[in-house]
């Protein structure tokens, strides 16, 4: 049986590997939530797709956006 770090642990190894993938799906969910909500809170829902941008970013992929990244070696 498959435990929750094998998971996670894929998870974190497919973003490495598609981060433009899973930056995109971020921001397909956000526009989703949108949609449904109306708006509504759409504040909070650009802060998470933010923050859960910038993890992907943490993992070392490199998903888009660029904004803050410090490529000096």
């Amino acid at each position: 049986m498959v435990g929750f770090d094998d998971l996670r642990g894929k998870a974190e190894e497919f973003a490495k590997e598609n981060p433009e993938q899973v930056s995109q799906g971020i921001d397909q969910a956000g526009d989703f939530i949108d949609d449904k909500t109306g708006g509504k809170f759409a504040d909070q829902v650009d802060g998470i797709q933010g923050g859960a941008n910038d993890f992907v970013n943490g993992l070392g992929g490199g998903a888009e956006g660029g904004e803050g990244e410090n490529n000096e070696g």
